[in-house]
């Protein structure tokens, strides 16, 4: 069987359309999703529904597993959380990352599956820690389910990461991880093929311009 793993970035965040949430935030590294970035995870939701998605994994941030849950519910899936898709624990950008317990996140949302192992970030992280970590995350994860279709779904940084741990022949300037983008990698023989890189055509409002944080 040919295994095609869609990779997708989060919807647009709370903080980034009202940046003053973050004074008064109980959890200031973990925005939820703005109402637009809600429409942007249906939308996307309704991109991927026929195209034979089996599992999916998402970084434990409430942002992405809002995205995450949206094509969970399309598509009648549960949701995996893995800390190898999280966000880069960049020290200039973030304390120690205040996620909420699996445990909790899944009394909001009851498609998580706690048996996955979700493992441990591990913070502080260098740009390389970062791309080290994405990249083998997206190597375990396809030798661990070597027979489903995968939609992971990430941040700037794990979108980047893992793409690259699949095509390391990519530059990291010709992936475009955009809010709410997909990347669509095709396994060919040995290799992995892009065929979609950064596609933003099921949103009715894409970023223009890229923010990493």
């Amino acid at each position: 069987m040919t295994q095609t793993i869609w990779i997708a970035r989060h919807g647009n965040r709370i903080d980034f359309v009202n940046p003053a949430w973050f004074n008064t935030a109980e959890r200031r590294y973990d925005p939820h999703l703005s109402d637009d970035g809600q429409i942007q995870a249906q939308q996307l939701a309704h991109r991927l529904m026929g195209e034979g998605i089996t599992q999916i994994i998402t970084s434990p941030f409430l942002r992405t597993v809002q995205t995450a849950n949206a094509v969970a519910e399309c598509l009648d899936l549960s949701i995996k959380l893995d800390w190898g898709l999280g966000e880069w624990l960049n020290p200039d950008w973030m304390s120690f990352p205040e996620t909420l317990p699996p445990e909790i996140l899944a009394q909001e949302f009851p498609r998580i599956d706690l048996s996955h192992p979700i493992g441990i970030p591990r913070y502080p992280e260098t740009w390389n820690d970062c791309l080290e970590r994405t990249s083998n995350t997206a190597k375990r994860l396809v030798n661990t389910f070597p027979q489903d279709h995968l939609l992971l779904v990430g941040h700037s940084a794990s979108v980047l990461g893992t793409t690259l741990g699949l095509i390391p022949s990519l530059k990291e300037t010709e992936i475009k991880p955009s809010l709410c983008s997909l990347m669509k990698l095709v396994q060919e023989g040995e290799n992995w093929v892009l065929q979609l890189n950064g596609d933003t055509s099921h949103l009715t409002q894409a970023q223009t311009v890229i923010r990493f944080n």
